[in-house]
């Protein structure tokens, strides 16, 4: 099909997603974007936040921490620090991440600390998202 592409997610621990989708809803650094059948290449930068491809079955919510994302015309790549669902069991993994990372805000000062916070809240507002 001709508004279909390649998508697929992998994390250093597992492969997400290997599907034909229609179009992919990523949480780029620079502002959220959407990949689609014969996109122009571009590669992005990830912040946390929610994921979406849209399928012939619907779509499918994943929760990425950050990574890159490269986008083709005949697909997407996105390769995550970390991923996960966007369901319960996914939620409380990233709810261990977030209390990590304000755990280690707290010991910081300066730009490194504002960086870490930036980061912490963005993953907080995308664990909120999750139902």
């Amino acid at each position: 099909m001709a508004d279909m592409m390649q998508f697929d997610l992998v994390s250093p621990e597992r492969k997400l997603a290997s599907v034909q989708v229609r179009a992919v809803q990523i949480p780029a650094a620079d502002g959220d974007m959407t990949a689609m059948a014969d996109h122009a290449a571009t590669i992005t930068t990830l912040r946390p936040g929610i994921l979406i491809s849209e399928g012939p079955d619907g779509e499918t919510r994943y929760v990425v921490t950050g990574g890159f994302a490269e986008i083709s015309p005949q697909g997407t790549s996105v390769l995550a620090e970390r991923a996960y669902p966007a369901n319960a069991e996914g939620r409380a993994a990233l709810e261990v991440i977030l209390a990590e990372m304000r755990a280690k805000a707290a010991t910081l000062s300066g730009p490194e600390k504002d960086s870490l916070d930036k980061t912490a809240n963005d993953l907080a507002r995308a664990i909120e998202s999750i139902a």
